[in-house]
């Protein structure tokens, strides 16, 4: 049995609606969306990058080892999964893109893949990012 690491991407998100919901029953619900209160919401996550487990262990190692970047990224092997949001955009931007000359053209890949799904969580707070551990 083989490992990968599965980064998913909010892609939308959705309510069961039906016609007879009162307008200011669809207020609440549209602002619990957009504070990100997910009491009936369901979010789809769509794969927009995959690696094997061993591949992401030696591309994060690319990451000075006592960073909060490197912490961050090693939940994944230890936790199984992480959420990556608003709130760890610019540090992880600035430690994947610092760490691109040291990486192999594979990784430079992934992290340009991963720069690009956090230039969106950027442009919309509201969009992050599942990592988890999978096993094939």
């Amino acid at each position: 049995m083989s490992e990968s690491v599965v980064f998913c991407q909010l892609s939308r998100k959705f309510i069961d609606e039906n016609d007879h919901t009162p307008p200011d029953a669809q207020q609440v619900v549209y602002y619990s969306l957009a504070i990100g209160h997910h009491l009936g919401v369901i979010d789809c996550l769509k794969e927009s990058l995959v690696c094997p487990l061993e591949a992401y262990q030696t591309w994060i190692a690319t990451l000075p080892a006592d960073s909060v970047a490197k912490r961050k990224m090693d939940g994944v092997p230890r936790y199984g999964e992480i959420v990556i949001d608003h709130s760890h955009v610019v540090m992880l931007a600035q430690a994947f893109d610092d760490a691109r000359p040291r990486q192999t053209p594979q990784q430079q890949r992934w992290s340009q893949a991963l720069l690009d799904m956090l230039q969106a969580i950027q442009q919309e707070p509201a969009v992050y990012l599942m990592v988890r551990r999978r096993y094939d």
